[in-house]
């Protein structure tokens, strides 16, 4: 349980009580949740076999299926809304269009409010309510504050959300404002929403949710372990995942790092971490063998990634260093061409997600992913999250894969003359 937690710090390894409400060392790193797991081994898998056949929560859910290695809280404290449990796909579209054979696709758009971060907000929720917080609040430019928000009202917990001015995608501020969260607008970008949350928890009573929270973390892990557990405990030699604050890139190498550690796995993936061309600090960072990361004011249409000071990124690049990964970034036609081979395959997602597609595209163009290599990339919000970008893309006609609607009168011989030429 929970006397077998600590947080520690990710630089000079100092150590903190589990309930420390601080997600920042005294020398300034952040903090990183460190846990026992020295009492497993290859049994534990019995019993995450054995939960599969579970069909109540929480022990059904994708995340809390795998407790032991998430958060071992009491199941009273459980915050969840039946989580992960996302599908694994093939696609012939998208191993053709990526010229990679060995394709996987994890679609986190599955989760309840259509993202990836109901993984890690299930988990945080969860110690939120166990610590007995009231309120909760984040920064977020969408997915972040809907989940929080549904999580928040299904416990009955206030929700505090701080957005950016300017280009948010209204499908995933509705969530929030329909789930109940007090929605400020913030005169700036997601930098500035983010730095004025840390300053109003930190003053008033109020539990902070974005990925500088570690029990996130430790949820957003899940992803990795439910997938080898998809792949019977054999990992892919490559995983790509988009980058924008790196939360799931720091969850996925402390996840992939932790397995191998137990030995539920033999090998370590690599990480290939895909950012936007106009969000791209990490990318700048690694390319240059830069120690620190560079600020920068992002522009992209991928606006779950718009993000210029990504707060985890020295957790991230632990997880690259820790699995021989690689850093790449797309321009916007790219993301959105990408997209929409995603799309056409029927798997369907966000802009942001199929950077993960179109990057695994072009480590294959440049030789880093080879013809032989298995490679699972993440999509991690639904399609339905940012219509306009969509909608935008296939009214240009000149656009790769455009769809434009066709006018045609109602004339059933005109109509069967447009289909046949179709």
């Amino acid at each position: 349980m929970l006397n077998k937690i600590s947080l520690e710090c990710i630089d000079c390894k100092k150590n903190y009580p589990y309930h420390r409400k601080e997600y920042r060392c005294d020398c300034g790193n952040l903090l990183e949740v460190k846990q026992d797991f020295t009492s497993y081994g290859q049994e534990i898998l019995q019993k995450f076999q054995k939960r599969l056949e579970q069909l109540q929560l929480p022990l059904s859910s994708g995340v809390w299926r795998y407790k032991e290695l998430v958060l071992d809280i009491p199941e009273n404290n459980i915050v969840s809304r039946n989580e992960g449990n996302t599908n694994l796909y093939d696609s012939k579209i998208l191993s053709g269009y990526t010229k990679i054979k060995n394709l996987k696709i994890k679609h986190e758009g599955e989760n309840p409010t259509g993202s990836f971060k109901d993984r890690g907000m299930t988990s945080a929720i969860s110690m939120a309510k166990y610590l007995g917080y009231k309120s909760v609040a984040c920064a977020s430019t969408g997915n972040t504050s809907a989940s929080m928000a549904s999580f928040a009202a299904t416990c009955g917990l206030q929700s505090y959300v701080f957005i950016p001015d300017g280009d948010i995608a209204y499908g995933k501020l509705s969530q929030a404002l329909a789930y109940g969260g007090k929605t400020i607008q913030i005169k700036g970008n997601f930098d500035d929403a983010m730095d004025m949350v840390q300053k109003v928890c930190s003053e008033l009573d109020i539990y902070l949710l974005n990925s500088i929270n570690p029990y996130r973390i430790e949820g957003q892990k899940s992803i990795v372990i439910e997938l080898m557990h998809q792949l019977n405990w054999n990992p892919p030699n490559w995983i790509v995942l988009p980058g924008g604050n790196l939360g799931n890139t720091s969850a996925f190498g402390k996840a992939i790092k932790e397995l191998y550690g137990i030995g539920l796995i033999s090998k370590i993936p690599r990480l290939a971490v895909i950012q936007a061309q106009g969000a791209n600090p990490f990318y700048e960072m690694i390319s240059k063998k830069e120690n620190s990361i560079s600020s920068m004011e992002p522009h992209t249409i991928a606006s779950a990634i718009k993000i210029g000071n990504p707060v985890s990124w020295k957790k991230a690049k632990n997880s690259i260093d820790y699995t021989g990964g690689v850093v790449d970034q797309l321009s916007e036609k790219k993301i959105m061409d990408a997209k929409a081979y995603v799309d056409k395959s029927g798997i369907g997602a966000e802009p942001a997600s199929c950077c993960s597609i179109g990057g695994a595209k072009k480590l294959r163009e440049k030789g880093i992913i080879k013809e032989d290599e298995s490679v699972v990339c993440i999509l991690t919000g639904n399609i339905l999250k940012d219509t306009d970008s969509t909608i935008n893309y296939h009214m240009k006609e000149n656009n790769e894969m455009s769809n434009k609607p066709i006018k045609v009168d109602c004339d059933f011989e005109k109509i069967k003359n447009l289909i046949k030429m179709k």
